[in-house]
């Protein structure tokens, strides 16, 4: 029951959040306040439902360690994103055609914020999470990797393959920052700043959604197994890889901290915290 009453809560929080957040049709101001209210709201549904339901205080979105873990997160989002659109334009698959709007990234900005924390409470926080502590680190890796990817199948221009590749580089990726870190702060911040780097700074597509125009007046065009084709570059085989091999890094670093958790086994006290 407390799996469906923390699901409950964070779909019902995080689709007002949303619904909001969209309405305001990209005006940067509105967006930029909205993006972060929605946001603060969804970690304090979370926490109340956590502590009303485990009886435990939600350790694994303390504000204590915030600071600390979401500056590393943010440092490798934007890691992985620049060596994939690096590599990408190496190809000839994306060029910068100038300048483009400060405006539309800060509306991208509160937007990917809104995004990154509610859907990393929704799949992190409670599907992984919960269904580690029954199936084990590697079962639910796998569970809620293919739920998060599949999820992005109605997006715009979505196809199998993107929906399968967002499961390995994202579904995977930041349920492993999660087991190796146990707290939601880094999956969090790798996932805003893959994101803004993609929408708010290089202005490509994100997961197939239109939004205004990032930073810089870029382009892509080549081969979808290249640049992601209209989905964008999460589709990108070169994005496959990158969330590969950092899935590897922190699945190595969770087991050298002793955090994976056996089938069936009892799982990692939410209170062990690292980074």
């Amino acid at each position: 029951m407390r799996f469906v009453k923390q699901l409950v809560v964070v779909v019902v929080v995080s689709f007002v959040g949303g619904a909001g957040v969209q309405a305001l049709g990209w005006n940067w101001p509105l967006t930029l306040v909205a993006g972060f209210l929605a946001a603060a709201l969804a970690l304090a549904a979370y926490a109340w439902v956590v502590r009303r339901t485990e009886r435990r205080e939600a350790t694994e979105v303390s504000w204590k360690t915030a600071p600390g873990a979401l500056a590393r997160g943010v440092l490798i989002g934007l890691a992985m994103f620049a060596a994939v659109i690096a590599n990408i334009a190496f190809l000839g698959g994306y060029e910068v055609r100038g300048w483009g709007s400060a405006t539309g990234a800060i509306a991208i900005l509160g937007f990917m914020v809104a995004v990154a924390v509610t859907e990393e409470l929704l799949y992190r926080g409670v599907l992984f999470r919960i269904a580690e502590e029954k199936l084990g680190t590697w079962l639910a890796l796998v569970l809620s990797g293919l739920v998060f990817g599949f999820a992005h199948i109605f997006n715009p221009n979505a196809t199998v393959w993107s929906s399968v590749a967002i499961a390995i580089e994202a579904g995977l990726m930041l349920g492993a920052a999660y087991v190796a870190t146990r707290t939601l702060w880094v999956p969090i911040g790798v996932h805003f700043a893959w994101n803004f780097a993609q929408g708010g700074i290089f202005s490509t597509s994100v997961s197939g959604q239109d939004a205004p125009e990032g930073l810089l007046d870029g382009v892509t065009s080549g081969p979808a197994i290249v640049t992601g084709g209209g989905f964008g570059p999460e589709a990108s085989a070169y994005s496959v890889l990158a969330g590969v091999v950092v899935t590897v890094a922190f699945l190595w670093l969770a087991k050298r901290r002793g955090n994976l958790v056996p089938r069936r086994g009892r799982a990692v006290p939410a209170a062990t915290l690292g980074a």
